[in-house]
């Protein structure tokens, strides 16, 4: 596997790394496309260290993004094996992957996917809600996390109202705020512009640090090469 990195001093990179905080083993995955089997993944092999930010880079097609969904127990693959931490978790059924996803794994997506009709400030209440934190303190504690990021004036705002970067600083904080082992990023800055987008991965380099959790980042996009720890490009399902 080729690897590059690119180490960020501004914002704080990992000091050293206390272990394995995602493995992947063997990951094989293939759709049937009009009759025929496609390969989308050939035998990955894939670790993330506990704290680092890893991108995975690569043309479209590559396989980036269904790995993605696979480290992030939204898909299954055919073969090999998954751990999170020191537990395995491919084979589990649903309902356990639903946990998992929930207590452990913050998902960043292109599109932000915020909830319309909610402000900014219930938006990223809802992974606590769903925890069980009362309201009122879910509300105080993610109206404190969007001032930190410079939301202060947006805590009650709606998504239409708000520029992509803000929408996107705000999907970040949804991400962060229950404070989970591993960060899952989707192509985060293309609908940004260079600055919104610099300003997004600063942050997610800063709150994923203070929170030990690990990331990896799905991106097309070199501006922000230099917020990763490692580069891994892929290329027909496999790591170059």
């Amino acid at each position: 596997m080729h690897q590059s990195t690119a180490v960020d001093n501004r914002v704080g990179s990992r000091a050293e790394t206390v272990g394995i905080a995602l493995q992947a083993k063997s990951i094989a995955k293939s759709y049937v496309i009009g009759g025929q089997s496609r390969p989308v993944l050939d035998g990955i092999d894939f670790h993330v260290d506990i704290g680092e930010c890893v991108f995975l880079a690569g043309p479209s097609g590559s396989g980036k993004t269904t790995l993605l969904s696979i480290l992030g127990l939204l898909l299954t693959s055919d073969s090999g094996e998954l751990f999170l931490r020191d537990r395995r978790v491919d084979g589990l059924s649903e309902v356990e992957r639903t946990m998992i996803r929930r207590e452990r794994i913050g998902f960043v997506f292109q599109r932000f996917q915020l909830i319309n009709g909610l402000t900014a400030e219930d938006n990223v209440s809802i992974p606590l809600t769903m925890d069980g934190v009362p309201m009122r303190e879910a509300r105080e504690r993610a109206g404190a996390l969007l001032s930190r990021m410079g939301l202060a004036e947006h805590r009650q705002a709606l998504p239409s109202s708000m520029s992509p970067g803000q929408c996107q600083r705000v999907a970040l904080a949804r991400a962060v705020i229950g404070q989970p082992e591993l960060i899952l990023a989707d192509e985060p800055t293309a609908a940004l512009d260079g600055k919104s987008g610099k300003a997004v991965m600063e942050l997610l380099r800063e709150l994923t640090t203070e929170f030990s959790s690990s990331t990896v980042v799905v991106t097309h996009d070199p501006r922000i090469y230099d917020y990763a720890d490692r580069i891994c490009e892929m290329e027909n399902g496999r790591f170059k």
